[in-house]
């Protein structure tokens, strides 16, 4: 089977990082997910991440203790450069290179996001990590996915989180819950299934990008997701909902 996908912003939350434990990064979890993303890398796949920060700091926890919000928006921001670099460290180990830009300078570490250099490094075949979110507090992560997408001009965002689609209630406590194989924009926006944030829904409806949510604990998901499998749940302008 080839490639559906040439170019790919894959969205991480940072609790994916953190594993079965309570905070911080589990380094097997991210060697793991650093294999399959060498996985994809090595079919020719054209590769973004956004990782999420909130397996350090998530800044509306900060803000719903007492902190200014938008301070606490820009501690997650730092939060997720270092499950970046962290990121970063463990796909060179892999002999991948790859390179994080950040909204918020830090030039001793990471480059500062510039689009044409982004779409560049992913020409010459480098996976590109974004950041320190958009660099402005208020937007979630989910958001700056969105927008880089359509900065960088990819043709899908691969929501990976730890459940296996979108689904019409919560299947941890809803036995009957049903999954959706797919959906349009509008569907998610109306019935505020809670896919990504309306912010980013919006984005993805006006540049045509679709998303594709699914479970990034199965192994092989990411290079399945790529090679266009029915996984998880797609949302789309031209999806019907089933």
């Amino acid at each position: 089977m080839g490639l559906t996908y040439q170019r790919v912003l894959l969205k991480l939350s940072g609790e994916a990082l953190m594993g079965n434990l309570a905070y911080g990064i589990d380094p097997a979890v991210v060697q793991s997910i650093a294999q399959e993303i060498t996985d994809i890398v090595a079919e020719g796949v054209q590769t973004a991440i956004v990782v999420g920060g909130g397996n350090i700091f998530r800044g509306v926890k900060g803000a719903a203790a007492g902190m200014d919000r938008a301070t606490a928006d820009y501690i997650g921001m730092i939060a997720t450069v270092m499950n970046a670099m962290t990121l970063q460290d463990a796909l060179e180990q892999n002999g991948v290179p790859t390179r994080v830009l950040t909204a918020i300078e830090m030039q001793e570490v990471a480059e500062p996001y510039i689009r044409r250099r982004a779409i560049r490094h992913l020409e010459k075949g480098r996976v590109v990590i974004f950041g320190a979110g958009s660099g402005n507090p208020f937007f979630t992560t989910d958001t700056t996915a969105a927008l880089r997408a359509a900065e960088i001009n990819a043709e899908v965002v691969f929501k990976a989180t730890k459940v296996d689609g979108v689904y019409d209630a919560d299947p941890t406590t809803n036995p009957n819950a049903r999954r959706f194989q797919s959906l349009t924009y509008g569907h998610v926006l109306t019935q505020d299934l809670r896919v990504m944030d309306t912010t980013a829904i919006a984005l993805c409806k006006d540049n045509n990008i679709p998303i594709i949510v699914f479970d990034l604990s199965v192994p092989g998901n990411i290079r399945r997701a790529v090679m266009g499998e029915a996984i998880g749940t797609i949302v789309g302008g031209s999806c019907e909902i089933s």
